[in-house]
């Protein structure tokens, strides 16, 4: 199965559920990567490269001087081109962004795929037709994927093939801290010191900044850590103190080794619209590193890892810190027998098999449909 994929999120950021999925399909098939364009001045052209993982990166470099129908007309029909002089003819077209839709207007996929991970137009700056493409592309698209059980209940009625896919975990990847921790620490870590109650993702605004910053001046001795690429917003701006400490993006290979010194794993999310249907992927991430878990009440969170006593829930100053404390206090190993128990259920192998049959269930269907349609009268 090859697949040529269109996404607003750069391969290279932070490896999240695309890399995972993506990844695996790469095993079967070529997987062709399209990014959003970046800008300069000169000609307009079209970067492929490939990655370890098996994934072709195509990056288009747009003119800023051109207009937007030149722009867009540029990538259609050079991201058509590239896929004729590469002899893929047969793919499946999978979507992370509707925005992607008036680019691939000359692609004959065999399917359309829409992995819909996220709300985009809850999020800052959403373009202003986001949700007039999304409605077209569920018309187009022969199944649909959401992020996690929140995004499908929002989706469902929109389409008539919908499937939530939450947030799963490389096990054996993350399971790494349990026995990292007598390893040589990180050096920009190792001088920071304990309690830590660390995060890693993007840094952006689903974040609640000011439950940072009353956590920090609560309780001066914990060390908040915090490991991420900043996205739309102002470094400038983020909460500062000498128990606050941003380590910048790592590399996912690296995860273990810092998380495996930590005491306790935090998930300090703003309760906003960006926030209203996530599933954030480092829950059982967390879990599998061995490590207790609190998060704000995100509702992806609260269902079904807070609700199974996986992940303890907090919202404002006062309940983290009651949360952190009871975290520090209690026995590991009940904690973690649960959690093993729990993450026997999800995996990003048995996810992406069951998309794959999902797949091939949506090519046989349009191919059924294609040979018993009755020619119209002309």
């Amino acid at each position: 199965m090859n697949i040529v994929c269109v996404s607003h999120l750069r391969w290279d950021f932070v490896f999240q559920r695309p890399q995972h999925l993506l990844s695996r399909a790469a095993r079967q098939g070529r997987v062709y990567y399209i990014e959003e364009p970046m800008f300069h001045h000169g000609p307009s052209r079209l970067i492929a490269s490939d990655r370890e993982q098996g994934i072709r990166v195509v990056v288009p470099i747009l003119d800023a001087a051109s207009s937007v129908q030149e722009q867009q007309q540029f990538q259609t029909t050079r991201i058509a081109g590239l896929l004729r002089d590469e002899g893929v003819d047969d793919y499946v077209l999978w979507y992370y962004t509707p925005m992607a839709l008036p680019l691939t207007s000359g692609l004959a996929p065999r399917a359309v795929v829409y992995d819909c991970m996220d709300e985009l137009s809850a999020f800052a700056s959403a373009p202003a037709r986001i949700g007039e493409l999304e409605r077209a592309l569920f018309s187009k698209a022969d199944v649909v994927f959401t992020g996690g059980q929140s995004l499908y209940e929002a989706k469902r009625t929109q389409h008539g093939n919908v499937h939530a896919f939450p947030s799963s975990v490389d096990v054996a990847h993350f399971a790494q801290a349990r026995t990292a921790s007598g390893n040589a620490e990180p050096a920009d870590q190792a001088c920071i010191g304990h309690p830590r109650i660390g995060f890693f993702g993007v840094i952006d605004e689903r974040m609640d900044y000011g439950l940072l910053a009353g956590l920090a001046s609560a309780r001066p001795s914990w060390q908040l850590i915090l490991i991420g690429p900043t996205a739309k917003v102002n470094a400038a701006t983020l909460p500062a103190g000498a128990n606050i400490h941003y380590l910048g993006a790592k590399p996912y290979t690296s995860l273990p080794i810092y998380i495996a010194s930590w005491d306790v794993a935090m998930l300090p999310f703003a309760r906003n619209d960006a926030t209203r249907f996530i599933s954030p992927t480092k829950t059982p991430e967390y879990l599998a590193a061995g490590k207790p878990v609190i998060s704000t009440s995100i509702r992806d969170v609260v269902r079904p890892y807070g609700q199974q006593g996986l992940a303890r829930i907090a919202d404002t100053v006062e309940e983290f810190v009651a949360a952190v404390d009871a975290a520090l206090a209690e026995p590991a190993a009940e904690r973690v027998r649960a959690a093993d128990a729990f993450l026997t259920h999800t995996s990003w192998d048995g996810t992406w098999t069951r998309m794959r049959l999902l797949i091939e269930e949506a090519i046989a269907s349009r191919e059924y449909r294609d040979r018993t349609r009755v020619p119209s009268a002309s």
